[in-house]
Parts: C-alpha cells; structure tokens; sequence
C-alpha cells in the first residue's frame, strides 16, 4: 500500500515538471510567433488602405457591336481612365450587348437598375430610350443617338435633363451637305437607302435626306429590314432600281455592311456611306466624324458627374465637333466611280 501511495506520487512530481516544461515551451513559441502576427496586421492595414478609395460600376449598354459603337465605347473608357477612373483599379464595366433586339436592351437597363450600378453608358438610341425609361436617380450618359429630341431623350437642344446628357453622332450639316455632294456630282440619280424602320435614329435620318434632296433633282428610294439578316436580300432589290446607295447611321444594316458592299461593288453602284468607320469597310465617301471622339468626350461628361462636380442637368446635350469629307479611293476605283480634281482640296483620302 505503501509503496503504491509512494509511486503515485512520484508520478505526480513526474507530471508537474513535465507540465511546466512544456508551458515553458510554449512561452518560447509564443515569442517567436509575435513577428509573424504583426506581418498579419500589417497586411490588413494595406488591404483597407487599398479599399479606401471609393469604387465605382458603371453599366455600359450597347445596341449591337460594330467597329464604330466599338470605338465610341473605347473613346469612352480612354477618357475616364484619364481622369482617374481606372478599370480593374476604381472602376468595374458591365458590358451588355443587346445582339441587335430591341426588347433586349429594356431587359438589360432594367438589370442596371435592380443592380444600383453608379452611371449607365448608352451607346445607341435604343440604349439610351430603354436606359431613361428604367432609371428614376441613376445618372445616364449617351452616345451614337442621331436626334436625342426625336428620341425623346431631352425636350430641346437647348434644354437639360435633369438624368440624361450626352454626345450626338451625327452633325447637323452632315445629311444636308451629303445630299448636296450626291446630287452635284451624280445628278439625276436614284438614291437608294436601306434602313431600319424600327429605329427612330435611322427613321429621323430618312426624313432629313428626303427633306434635303426635296429642292434636287434626286430621287429617294427606300427599302426597310428589321434585322441585319435581311439587309442583302434589300440590298439586291435596288439593282435596276437605284444608281447609287446611301446607308446612314443605322446599326442594323451597319452591322452588315459587308453585303451592301458587295452588291455595290459587283455592281458598280456607288456607295455613300454615313461615317468613316463604314468608309473603310468599303463605302466610298462620307461627311463623317470620329465615333473614338465623341465616345471620349461622353467619357468626359461621366467623368464630371461620378466626381460629383456636375449632375447631367448641368451638361448639355453636344453636337460633334468636327465632320469632313472622307474618300475612299479603293472603294471608289472598285464602284466605277471617277476621282473628281476638286476633291483633292476639299477631301481627305484613304487607302492611297
């Protein structure tokens, strides 16, 4: 009995000691684990630093990709990006392309909406009419509308809204002085002119150019299509029919240019097209402007309106600045049509 009251407390003291050896063991790695938990914090504070400048979604929506809402759209980002508002930094894109469908482009500014983005970017007349009927508070900026009043976007040039602001892309001289072109250099032509009727931008267009060839002697031929599928077989129809195609700013019948520009080259049908974009994917000649440029001064506009320096109502809707003449010799030479002397001084020329 003795003995075992004896070896129990020896396995007792044996115990202990081990016990406060292994405490003492752990004071030693508390030590030098105390570095590492500074490196911890400090990783923490950087992060919170990183998050402090405020983050900003900007819904961008756009009708259907072709080369010159494309470049609008990267004149766009340039542009914020030079004032501070960096993607992958500050900034995140949701970039909506509304495959050519109307219903399409509602469905998308409403998902801007329920998602709270900070701004819309409206790249089209449908983008921006679906993105003003979805928003009541959320800031939109456009580009690439025709008629922002015919669209129903402001009430008057002059007038701002209170949600909306942006840039135009088409001139106000721009249809007028392309009428006046066709009809000195190809008088008594059959102009024909494929469009969608379901878009107000390209309807508005129709009626300037059959309002401005009125005192010619021109004749205006039109055929509509609702999508970019049937816009060869239109094309086609006008053979026999029409002496030279114009195609305006329509991003139906843009966005299948190709087909236009064969039948106006195995034709040799002259094609006037309505910006430059066109012109090198083989139109022969435009009163056209830049869609990077006024894609960059949109990005401007939205600029001013996420620092908070302006609200659109303090924007006004803006005409582009600049237009020329533009030929395509190629296009020109591949469309039976002759290069005229007093283009040279009034026209800029590509593909030399």
């Amino acid at each position: 009995m003795k003995k075992r009251w004896l070896h129990l407390l020896l396995t007792g003291v044996l115990s202990v000691t081990i016990l406060s050896a292994c405490g003492g063991s752990e004071e030693t790695t508390g030590d030098t684990e105390t570095e590492p938990e500074a490196t911890e914090t400090e990783t923490t504070d950087t992060e919170e630093q990183a998050t402090d400048q405020e983050q900003y979604v900007i819904g961008a929506t756009q009708i259907v990709e072709h080369p010159s809402l494309d470049a609008a759209y990267q004149g766009f980002k340039d542009a914020l990006a030079d004032q501070g508002f960096v993607e992958g930094e500050n900034v995140t894109y949701d970039f909506q392309n509304a495959q050519n469908d109307q219903n399409n482009t509602t469905t998308i500014a409403n998902n801007f909406v329920a998602e709270g983005v900070d701004l819309i970017f409206a790249n089209s007349t449908p983008s921006a009419q679906a993105a003003l009927q979805a928003s009541t508070d959320i800031p939109i900026v456009f580009t690439s509308v025709t008629d922002a009043v015919s669209a129903g976007l402001i009430e008057d040039i002059d007038t701002p809204s209170d949600l909306v602001t942006g840039v135009m892309d088409l001139h106000p001289d721009a249809i007028e002085l392309t009428v006046d072109f066709i009809a000195e250099y190809f008088p008594g032509s059959s102009v024909g002119m494929v469009y969608n009727s379901g878009e107000q931008n390209s309807v508005s267009q129709i009626e300037a150019v059959e309002e401005a060839a009125a005192d010619t002697d021109l004749e205006i031929i039109t055929r509509s299509v609702s999508n970019s599928a049937e816009v060869q077989q239109a094309t086609e129809s006008l053979i026999g029919d029409a002496d030279l195609i114009y195609i305006i700013t329509d991003n139906t019948v843009v966005s299948a240019l190709e087909s236009v520009v064969d039948v106006a080259n195995n034709q040799e049908m002259p094609l006037v097209v309505g910006e430059p974009d066109s012109l090198e994917r083989g139109g022969f000649a435009t009163f056209g402007i830049d869609y990077y440029t006024i894609g960059y001064r949109t990005g401007e506009m939205a600029a001013e309106i996420l620092s908070g320096e302006k609200t659109p109502a303090d924007i006004p809707v803006e005409y582009p600045e600049d237009m020329q003449l533009i030929i395509n010799r190629e296009a020109a030479e591949a469309q039976g049509v002759d290069i005229h002397e007093d283009w040279d001084a009034e026209a800029e020329f590509i593909n030399e």
